[in-house]
């Protein structure tokens, strides 16, 4: 199994058809000048030695060692075989709120954007542990499955947004319902890290909270938002055109609910952080995760992955150096087996 360690690299081979085409050019102005000179047959008999095929065999080994040499800033890296690593942790369902109120902007840039740093910086100190993701506003969606690869759980995180979800509100028990149902392991010690403004218009969250102290899940509620709150922006094209308003044409003004969010920590064996501080957040979740035990669980992935890079990077110095000692004159072996029909032109 092939992964490239920079595909970013490829771009790079752009350049292969525009080196080609200089050349074509270059070879264009030589011939348009050396018609202005004189004939061309007459030019020729001038120059008997000067190889017509050498020049394009040039080229060629040209091509073929910045291919050979871009291939090795990629870094090919080949898989042998897929094995069984243990690894010790815990499992961490992070719930996001992604309901309209989260575009408020009493927290920079605003509250669902605040979110997600949270969490990634959240997933940057995190070592072995396994992952899932849940995005909730009037109902709750599953946004990843419990996985160990950070780098596509980031990518899925930063592409949530309030659009995700058609039902508006703050279903906090339909988020915590759903984030218990991803643990499948019950010998591994459960976390959810929810994070929200606090504004349930849920039917309550007390079933949830029953669920989830019969599977002996912790839960780390995150406050975003301010108590003071501010309006929800309707933006087009990325300008605010206006505010969110309520039935009696009244802006709507959203806070955060710090209580709600309170008590299911309490309820859960957990903790409340307030989010304002990324610094903090984190301070407060690792704290958590030291006072949890991390027990072992196997996963599978792919193993003894090996650079390959060296091997085009001897064969672009090879060809960059054979193009050094090939001179634009026919060579005398070449000259004899007489491939162009050249002696008979003559």
């Amino acid at each position: 199994m092939w992964e490239f360690d920079e595909p970013k690299y490829f771009y790079l081979l752009a350049l292969l058809p525009v080196v080609l085409l200089l050349f074509l050019v270059n070879l264009y102005w030589q011939r348009k000048k050396q018609r202005e000179f004189g004939d061309l047959a007459l030019l020729q008999h001038l120059s008997p030695e000067k190889s017509t095929f050498k020049p394009v065999l040039k080229l060629i080994v040209v091509l073929l060692g910045l291919a050979a040499l871009i291939v090795a800033l990629v870094n090919p890296k080949i898989g042998t075989k897929m094995e069984t690593v243990k690894r010790q942790g815990i499992d961490i369902v992070f719930a996001v709120d992604i309901s309209k109120s989260m575009l408020a902007e009493d927290l920079a840039p605003n509250r669902l954007e605040k979110s997600k740093q949270v969490v990634s910086q959240i997933i940057n100190q995190l070592g072995s542990d396994r992952i899932g993701i849940v995005g909730y506003a009037g109902s709750a969606y599953p946004v990843l499955p419990i996985t160990t690869d950070y780098s596509v759980a980031k990518m899925y995180l930063q592409g949530m947004n309030t659009d995700m979800v058609s039902s508006q509100g703050t279903a906090l028990g339909d988020a915590l319902k759903l984030a218990a149902s991803y643990f499948d392991n019950p010998q591994t010690s459960k976390l959810i890290i929810m994070l929200s403004d606090g504004e349930d218009h849920g039917e309550g969250f007390e079933d949830a909270l029953e669920e989830i102290k019969d599977k002996k899940i912790k839960v780390i509620t995150i406050g975003i938002g301010t108590e003071k709150g501010g309006p929800i922006p309707l933006r087009h094209n990325g300008v605010i055109e206006s505010f969110k308003k309520d039935q009696n044409g009244e802006t709507v003004i959203t806070k955060l609910y710090p209580e709600t969010l309170k008590t299911i920590a309490k309820n859960a064996n957990g903790g409340y952080v307030f989010g304002g501080s990324t610094k903090e957040v984190l301070e407060y979740v690792k704290n958590g995760l030291d006072n949890l035990e991390k027990t072992d669980f196997e996963s599978q992935q792919i193993a003894d992955f090996e650079s390959q890079f060296q091997w085009f990077l001897g064969l672009a110095f090879f060809l960059l150096l054979l193009d050094a000692f090939f001179l634009e004159r026919k060579t005398a072996w070449v000259k004899k087996l007489n491939l162009f029909n050249e002696k008979n032109k003559a």
